[in-house]
């Protein structure tokens, strides 16, 4: 028996009847996704990569690579099967399960790429379909029409159009099998948007985007970003997306980042007959190498000169697996990424390594909507300053409803230090979705009393903030109650009363990027989307000591404090109570930043506010002025988690009329109207009330604005409050999703 036969897995179990073809989601990164697809041949973990057989040529068997290499889907050619008479006999007597001897889920493809090949197939729409569904594939493929990018645009549509007039007799021939709906559309943005928002319409289980080859095939990396950005938003979010023909590692980043959830791959072959090898930053040739540059199993006992002597089938059997072995390598790395919310820098470090790559991600974050940081990255992404105008200029309007699908789906604040990887870092979309979140829904306190057109701008040292600073802030409260306090961090201002907030507090780097100059074009900028773009700007170094005395010396150099008041002694009753102002503007805050209520809802609702206060002194628990347990301070990442008092306090404040229905996802445009309702069916209503979670299936509506890893409220078609919790998902994937957890409920509101 071969070395790899020992320890074979057990063949995979069928999903459930009632959950084949449903795709969940179990973890996210912004719209990177890790979750199943539920088949006839077991649950298929994404991101995944299908690695393409030829039923005629197997270099690495199918069952080697369900049993060595954990493979749970391959993808093969119906087209192929279906011409070579003897292949097709014992495809339709057996099954193509026991044609390649492989256990996992079977996809195949239709003909479609020997069309773009070859100019033509012989078989037919429905024919070819058909044929999928009798050899008892899991996922079949309808004939589309292969959109080529020398196309004219004519061209291309014509290819669009007919693809969709296939699409109905495709999934009526499908019947019960699971059905691709390809998308076309070539390099024309409009073409693309056109063809996902119809396909959508289908009943298709996974939508593969298609016409990707020949990109690929030229490096041309930002032509295929703009390909995934015009496509995915368009299509039903709870259906799997396949980059058809995608294989090569150093694309996955990317392509999961933005969404992909399936690739396929002949490349790990393909390269390895011209002795090549892929790798994460590129190919590399085995002829020009001492060393290998990815140690793997299938090599790890010999060099590659011994492999250059070996015979051509079998370095080509080598090879292959050694490709295999590399381009399995960096999808788990990126499903870990996506686990442990890093998969934007792991794009920030490819990007590095390829220079078509470095292109793509630059375009990507190079958004009107931006505003300065896209204006960081202009100079990078071309020198000349006419081109680099007309470059960005092409993109508005076009592409910046674009990026903000990207930027509504992100998960803020996290856990854990956010890693500094230079100016890249302030392109990722969850710290500009944190940024976004902070200009709109925080708002300074009204001016009043003496410094109230005044901003202390605190800089120069890394957090904690609270232990060196809280004293100073608190005299401040005492002698210039509307002077604001903020701090300058390497990425971008935050309000002082937020100062344990991630990713601002977190960022972990060289201790330079604390201490640099403060650039006030940049704060400028900042304060003015905060709306405090009038006020004089001071700054205060935090390096040094007698901070206290430094500061009130700049404040009466400045003439925000007289000379005399500062010189007396606060007295500890007053400063007691200014102590408790600044915790009761801290909790404030973070319920109009968490909660998305109106700045005087939150200053309401927290001024008899108590506190609970833990042995470092930071703030635990909020409590109601009758001692109700309203919310507790995250400690772990600033944010804020709601308990059963104060869902019931903000569902009394509740003005809009309860949603009826879902609508597009718009988490920004509902700003001070409060935690997102979500409307659950009749028979949901016990069970919430019990505390259990709230699954896709049994939601009726949701307002807009619900987003990733925010506080919800769960109410029934009355409006009536039965509970609250963390939502995992927006209110698009809310609509759609039949499979899965939506809202990870915290507690239940029981009948008394």
């Amino acid at each position: 028996m071969a070395a790899w036969r020992e320890g074979t897995r057990e063949d995979p179990k069928p999903c459930r009847e009632q959950d084949r073809g449903k795709f969940e989601v179990i973890h996210r990164d912004g719209r990177a996704r890790l979750g199943r697809l539920h088949t006839d041949h077991g649950i298929l973990e994404t991101p995944a990569l299908l690695p393409v057989i030829n039923p005629n040529i197997r270099t690495i068997e199918p069952r080697e690579m369900w049993d060595r290499y954990g493979i749970g889907a391959l993808i093969t050619n119906s087209y192929i099967i279906w011409k070579h008479e003897e292949l097709k006999n014992k495809a339709q007597k057996d099954g193509v399960h026991e044609l390649i001897d492989y256990p996992g889920v079977i996809m195949t493809d239709s003909g479609t790429f020997q069309a773009y090949v070859y100019g033509d197939v012989e078989v037919g729409v429905e024919e070819i379909v058909e044929f999928q569904r009798s050899i008892g594939v899991d996922i079949a493929t309808m004939l589309d029409v292969f959109s080529r990018p020398d196309m004219t645009e004519l061209e291309v549509e014509s290819c669009v159009d007919e693809t969709l007039a296939r699409a109905q007799i495709s999934v009526d021939t499908s019947q019960d099998t699971m059905l691709n709906g390809p998308i076309q559309g070539g390099l024309f943005k409009e073409l693309r948007e056109k063809s996902a928002s119809e396909m959508g319409k289908f009943d298709f289980s996974v939508h593969p985007i298609g016409g990707i080859v020949p990109v690929m095939e030229q490096h041309r990396y930002k032509e295929y970003a703009k390909i995934m950005l015009s496509s995915l938003p368009k299509l039903p979010p709870n259906r799997p997306v396949h980059m058809f023909g995608c294989g090569h590692p150093m694309l996955f980043p990317m392509s999961i980042a933005l969404g992909a959830d399936l690739f396929d791959s002949a490349a790990y072959a393909l390269f390895a007959r011209d002795g090549r090898l892929l790798t994460p930053w590129g190919t590399e040739k085995i002829a020009n190498l001492v060393d290998w540059p990815v140690t793997t199993p299938s090599i790890a006992h010999l060099t590659p000169e011994e492999v250059r002597e070996m015979d051509g089938k079998e370095r080509t059997k080598l090879l292959s697996k050694y490709n295999l072995e590399v381009t399995l390598s960096e999808l788990a790395r990126c499903k870990q990424a996506v686990r442990d919310g890093t998969i934007w820098r792991m794009v920030e470090r490819r990007s590095h390594q390829h220079p078509a790559l470095r292109e793509a991600f630059l375009w990507l974050i190079t958004n009107p909507s931006l505003g300065n940081i896209s204006k960081m990255f202009k100079e990078e992404m071309i020198l000349d300053e006419k081109l680099a105008s007309q470059e960005i200029g092409s993109q508005k309007g076009a592409w910046e409803s674009s990026w903000d699908w990207i930027v509504e789906s992100q998960t803020t604040p996290r856990k854990g230090g956010e890693s500094w990887g230079g100016k890249d870092t302030l392109a990722r979309p969850h710290i500009i979705a944190a940024r976004h979140m902070m200009f709109t829904r925080w708002h300074s306190l009204a001016p009043r009393g003496s410094g109230s057109s005044d901003v202390l701008i605190l800089h120069g040292r890394s957090g904690p903030w609270r232990e060196r600073c809280d004293n100073l802030v608190t005299r401040i409260i005492h002698h210039a109650p509307g002077l604001e306090v903020m701090i300058l961090t390497p990425i971008g201002l935050m309000p002082y009363s937020l100062e344990d907030v991630n990713p601002f507090t977190h960022i972990v780097g060289p201790e330079w990027m604390w201490r640099s100059r403060p650039d006030l074009s940049m704060i400028r900028e900042d304060l003015e989307k905060f709306s405090m773009s009038e006020r004089r700007i001071i700054t205060l170094d935090l390096q040094g000591d007698s901070l206290v005395d430094r500061a009130f010396a700049k404040l009466v150099e400045m003439g925000v404090v007289e000379q005399g008041s500062v010189e007396k002694p606060i007295e500890s009753k007053d400063f007691e109570a200014s102590e408790l102002q600044l915790r009761r503007r801290k909790a404030a805050d973070k319920f109009a930043l968490f909660f998305n209520i109106q700045s005087e809802l939150s200053h309401e609702m927290t001024k008899q506010t108590e506190f609970v206060i833990n042995r470092q002194g930071r703030i635990k628990n909020v409590l109601s002025s009758s001692e109700k347990h309203l919310a507790s301070f995250r400690l772990g990442d600033g944010g804020l988690s709601l308990n059963n008092d104060g869902a019931i306090e903000l569902h009394s404040h509740r003005r809009r009329e309860i949603p009826n229905n879902f609508s597009e996802t718009d988490i920004f445009g509902y700003c001070g109207e409060g935690l997102a309702f979500v409307v659950v069916d009749d028979d949901a209503e016990p069970f919430i009330r019990q505390g259990r979670n709230v699954f896709h299936g049994f939601v009726t509506a949701c307002d807009p604005w619900l987003r990733p890893n925010e506080a919800c409220l769960i109410v029934n078609g009355k409006g009536e409050l039965l509970g609250h919790g963390v939502s995992q998902c927006t209110s698009d994937e809310l609509a759609t999703f039949q499979k899965g957890v939506a809202i990870k409920t915290r507690d239940g509101i029981k009948i008394e």
